[in-house]
């Protein structure tokens, strides 16, 4: 596969060579599941490409998917692709947030980016054409886009350091930075992260997520793609509601590969029934890879309590520390056996910065999981501060270089100047080295992950500050650990306005919760109203995240 220079060529081959090699299995809403053989994928691809050249779409021009978890945006991606245009899914409308505001989102993208089309459905056409003309956008129908009658070829030849597609992490308010990749740099990530798990031809990869998320995108859709895995997709939707129909799917289709952040693995074992799961056989299940969120050895072990009857095995355990910069894996813990735990003495973690090893009885003990060590050709060191590298079992913050790295963020040269240093990109996580494996301990700002999504606290307390009731500029948004979900839980502190014509408390609370929720598709875990003065403030005026966490957890958790 390196001898591509790529991501199109590897599929174009497949389609001729082995057309009814299964690409592709869809599972609907309904339980229903639809097969893609090799060739269809790349005739459907074919099609959309055809339809984006027809509408005057070429190379390197930005195409913006406004589309459901679905076959046409698999077909629509990829169809950007095969143009050489720069295909960016955007996050599709919920029916928790509020439309107005989802589609002034679209357009601020476009607006921002120089998008030369949106490809979405005949319900959003009117609206974002008056909304886009401005920008010169097209808006174009995912209806016409049919599959191409007869096999195709794409439209340009290029080279590896083309800007293959964007993607985004997943934040409160859609888009936050586009992360541009080149094909060469996707092409790296699958070669050396496939080495990493051991992809073989016997692999069959089982996925839920959205892929709009480098996880979902790069782990549950390009690289199988790409390798010719077979992929088996459904709804992320669909398994919030119902999570047992992963594991089900895993059985029908012998599944061997699974990505989850953290907060699934509770998930799957809260809601596990053994009367929905009678018969059901894990066996064939050998990597279930933890990742985009901190890993709690508590959740795999209640994850494994609820899945060892049905064949799910300790082994198969494993950890993976990723980020859209670099594609997605930077680390992975070796296949076949489970991550490693360090247990160190908590209070020196926090207070002096250093994983010293404890006893597991000890008092004061906390388990670190290890995300394993780097990929082939990916680099990471802890440095202090200034830069410099500090020695295995300081926490500093972690530093990236590798071949699979972003290409930059696009039209936004001013933030390639904050995170990459001298050819190392500073992630913002905090951690440390021991044996050569990565842990991490926290995060250098005060970003809440909230099952895999990264919510971003100035977010929530912008739409405080427009929540009559509530003193402008005076709201605090910060996540706490919420073992019983294995993620963060997020909280909400705020000063009550008084007066005359003040609303009541209850009021209020419905009416931010309610705002936060079709904002910014958050549901606040807590919310504290607090009177004046019981915020506290940094020297320089500004709400301290961090104080004002520790006074809620004293006052209100009672630690």
């Amino acid at each position: 596969m390196m001898t591509d220079t790529n991501l199109i060529a590897p599929v174009i081959r497949r389609a001729a060579e082995r057309p009814e090699h299964p690409t592709l299995t869809f599972i609907a809403e309904d339980g229903a599941e639809k097969r893609v053989t090799a060739a269809q994928f790349h005739r459907r691809a074919g099609g959309a490409a055809a339809a984006l050249k027809a509408a005057g779409i070429g190379p390197n021009d930005l195409v913006v998917l406004v589309l459901r978890h679905s076959e046409e945006l698999l077909s629509a991606f990829w169809g950007a692709l095969y143009l050489g245009a720069v295909p960016s899914i955007f996050p599709f409308l919920t029916e928790k947030l509020d439309p107005g505001l989802y589609l002034e989102r679209v357009q601020t993208l476009v607006s921002h980016s120089g998008a030369k089309a949106v490809i979405t459905y005949a319900e959003f056409l009117g609206t974002l054409t008056g909304l886009l003309k401005a920008a010169g956008c097209r808006v174009l129908d995912i209806a016409g886009m049919p599959e191409a009658e007869t096999d195709v070829e794409p439209a340009v030849d290029f080279g590896g350091e083309r800007i293959a597609f964007l993607q985004h992490s997943s934040g409160t308010t859609g888009l936050q930075k586009g992360v541009a990749l080149s094909h060469r740099a996707v092409l790296n990530q699958i070669a050396a992260y496939g080495d990493a798990i051991g992809l073989n031809e016997q692999d069959v990869i089982v996925s839920w997520l959205p892929l709009y998320h480098d996880m979902g995108l790069i782990a549950g859709f390009v690289l199988p793609i790409v390798t010719g895995a077979p992929l088996v997709l459904m709804s992320p939707f669909h398994w919030v509601r119902d999570p047992k129909i992963l594991l089900w799917a895993i059985h029908r289709h012998k599944g061997t590969l699974c990505w989850l952040p953290n907060f699934a693995y509770n998930h799957i074992a809260r809601t596990a029934r053994p009367g929905g799961l009678e018969g059901l056989d894990l066996r064939t299940w050998r990597m279930a890879v933890n990742c985009s969120e901190p890993v709690y050895h508590a959740s795999h072990r209640l994850f494994l309590e609820k899945m060892t009857p049905y064949g799910f095995r300790p082994e198969a355990l494993a950890v993976s520390y990723a980020m859209a910069e670099n594609t997605f894996a930077v680390t992975q813990t070796a296949p076949g056996q489970p991550p490693r735990l360090d247990w160190v003495k908590t209070a020196v973690l926090q207070e002096q910065r250093r994983a010293e090893t404890a006893d597991p009885e000890s008092t004061g003990a906390t388990p670190m999981v290890s995300c394993g060590p780097p990929i082939a050709n990916s680099r990471i060191q802890v440095w202090d501060g200034e830069g410099r590298p500090m020695p295995e079992r300081q926490v500093g913050e972690l530093a990236v270089q590798s071949d699979c790295m972003l290409s930059g963020y696009y039209k936004r040269p001013d933030l390639d100047g904050e995170a990459l240093k001298d050819g190392w990109y500073l992630t913002g996580d905090m951690g440390y080295m021991a044996g050569g494996e990565v842990y991490i301990t926290g995060r250098k700002k005060d970003l809440i992950i909230v099952g895999g999504k990264n919510v971003y606290p100035q977010d929530l307390e912008a739409v405080a500050n427009h929540t009559p009731g509530i003193v402008p500029g005076r709201a605090v948004a910060f996540g706490l650990l919420d073992e019983r979900i294995g993620s963060e839980a997020v909280v909400m502190v705020a000063e009550r306005l008084n007066g005359d014509g003040g609303r009541e408390v209850d009021e209020i609370e419905r009416d931010l919760r309610q705002r936060i929720v079709q904002q910014t598709e958050v549901t606040l875990a807590d919310v504290r109203l607090v009177d004046g003065r019981w915020l506290i403030k940094t020297s320089s005026g500004k709400l301290a995240r961090g104080d004002n966490r520790e006074k809620y957890l004293r006052e209100f958790r009672g630690q």
